[in-house]
């Protein structure tokens, strides 16, 4: 396919130098590599000892670590509510976006909560217009819980099968921004019991081992229930899925590969160490 093509290809000069240190059996540029590729210190020097340096079994030891992450996403209810966060530049509303073309079938309804940036309203209508995705607008200082409410509402009324619930973009150790998120969660459950039925993070990858104390902010606030990693494609600091999977036990739903509209495939263990390692 042409989009794991693209995450080949983005991956190809860290694929490159972990070729050249496996050919060359010097386990020591294998361990920096590692370690530049955002996996650790602790989990590359774990990794390099069951491994012993050698591709094949360093790449099947990452794959059956990542298999756990790797689950297809479902929908519970109609309408299946789906509350997005995320920080600030990672990616997020491109991500919605994408989400609502590839679920376009189930009747999506996107809710623009994030009320505290007029620029992130007025771009996500505008991805709502080019994918014919319906969409419950929002003003700047408008309460954010309303929002939800008002597209809960219209989405039960109008038998939507899916609601997307965007929010504002916030870094986990702002408590009154994780406050507001708490809200939605509260307004979402008040509305369709159970709502919202997952809490995705969306994650830059470029962001490296900050990802991981972003992923526990989030998780121990909104009670993340998957992942969608996005810049995958052109970052040396890939690897740090790996420790991420590992230590919080979060499925990957999905990875972005670009910044076209379908640039988003589901995440798969195997075609991730191919990209990384080779074959």
């Amino acid at each position: 396919m042409l989009r794991l093509k693209k995450l080949r290809s983005g991956l190809a000069k860290l694929r490159a130098r972990f070729t050249e240190a496996f050919s060359m059996g010097d386990k020591e540029e294998l361990e920096e590599l590692l370690i530049e590729a955002d996996i650790g210190v602790e989990l590359t020097a774990e990794l390099i000892s069951q491994s012993v340096g050698k591709r094949e079994k360093l790449a099947d030891i990452i794959s059956k670590i990542l298999d756990s992450a790797q689950k297809e996403f479902s929908f519970p209810a109609r309408p299946t509510v789906v509350m997005v966060a995320g920080t600030n530049g990672s990616g997020k509303t491109t991500t919605i976006a994408k989400l609502a073309a590839l679920w376009k079938d189930r009747k999506v309804l996107i809710a623009a909560a994030d009320t505290y940036r007029d620029a992130a309203g007025l771009q996500l209508e505008r991805w709502a217009e080019k994918t014919h995705t319906d969409i419950v607008s929002s003003e700047q200082g408008q309460d954010a819980g309303a929002v939800v409410f008002d597209a809960l509402g219209k989405a039960l009324a109008k038998d939507y099968g899916v609601v997307i619930l965007d929010t504002a973009g916030r870094l986990h150790t702002r408590r009154d921004l994780m406050a507001e998120a708490e809200k939605i969660l509260r307004v979402s459950a008040n509305v369709i019991p159970d709502a919202p039925h997952e809490v995705l993070l969306v994650m830059d990858a470029s962001t490296g081992q900050n990802g991981l104390r972003q992923v526990e902010g989030f998780a121990e606030t909104l009670g993340v229930t998957g992942l969608i990693v996005t810049k995958l494609d052109g970052t040396s600091k890939a690897g740090v899925i790996i420790p991420i999977v590992k230590r919080f036990g979060l499925p990957i739903y999905y990875i972005g590969v670009g910044e076209q509209v379908d640039d988003i495939v589901p995440f798969k263990s195997k075609e991730f160490t191919q990209a990384l390692f080779g074959e």
